[in-house]
């Protein structure tokens, strides 16, 4: 009996400090990516806050960088200026050391061509759209039996889209229990002239917290390429070591080389805010 307790004890003593020991040996590995040349990052979205001026834009220009890099390099010494279809020129000029270019003068005008210019390190990009309108957000409904399981809370806030046109729209969901927005694009193809709705749903949502909704007015062409890029985001999971099944690329070309394109994507919206405390 005495030579049994003395095996299980042996045993269990053998198994606890192979357990240790595999604790004890971890590492950590830094894995060698291969690192590509900077890309240009052209972040142009210019909006248009209903019941303000929409004067004060701003454009930033930034590269790719490596993954292990904690900041993104920032593009300085560029020229930057947007020209609409009558023929009026707004300069950005650049905030120092920010890679910011601000335009305090801007007219924003409904169904205006707007092109955008950025020249830097002797290459031209160029970039057109349209202004593009957004209905107002007319109210918000709260279910507390929302979700795939009945139990969580959705909030849904509506809007009349405008009829007899294609009508694409960017939503933006910014809450008080995420760090980052969310967004989702829709398009009016199956409700047109009738009234649309974004709907808000997280597990952790609960009585007192703030949820922001944005509507953006978008063209088809922005409508597609968030499609794409929201895709891709879905697909990753997450992990930054998966690979996406294609490059994203925006409205920018570049006029001086073609092979050489900017990331990013120039688009102009006018927008509609309404913020929700979850009851």
């Amino acid at each position: 009996m005495i030579k049994v307790i003395i095996k299980i004890a042996t045993t269990f003593l053998i198994l606890f400090f192979a357990i240790i020991s595999l604790i004890s040996c971890e590492d950590v590995v830094d894995i060698d990516l291969e690192t590509a040349e900077p890309k240009l990052v052209i972040d142009a979205s210019l909006k248009w806050q209903k019941g303000t001026l929409g004067n004060e834009q701003t454009i930033k220009l930034t590269t790719t960088t490596d993954f292990y890099e904690n900041t993104i390099p920032f593009v300085t010494g560029a020229t930057v200026f947007i020209t609409n279809g009558n023929n009026d020129v707004f300069n950005f000029v650049e905030i120092p050391n920010s890679g910011e270019y601000f335009c305090p003068n801007f007219v924003s005008e409904i169904n205006q061509n707007y092109t955008l210019t950025v020249i830097v390190n002797g290459e031209t990009y160029t970039a057109s759209e349209t202004l593009l309108a957004a209905p107002t957000i007319d109210s918000v409904e709260q279910d507390n039996e929302g979700g795939f399981t009945g139990d969580e809370i959705e909030v849904k806030f509506f809007y009349d889209d405008v009829p007899f046109e294609n009508n694409f729209y960017l939503i933006q969901f910014n809450t008080s229990i995420t760090a980052l927005p969310e967004y989702d694009v829709i398009s009016d193809e199956f409700f047109q002239g009738n009234q649309m709705f974004g709907l808000y749903t997280n597990e952790d949502l609960e009585a007192g917290n703030e949820v922001t909704f944005t509507l953006h007015g978008i063209s088809e062409t922005y409508y597609n390429y968030m499609n794409i890029l929201l895709g891709v985001a879905a697909t990753n999971g997450g992990s930054p070591f998966q690979t996406p099944p294609a490059t994203v690329r925006g409205n920018i070309i570049n006029q001086t080389n073609f092979d050489n394109y900017a990331l990013g994507f120039f688009r102009l919206s006018e927008t509609d805010t309404m913020t929700y405390t979850v009851e």
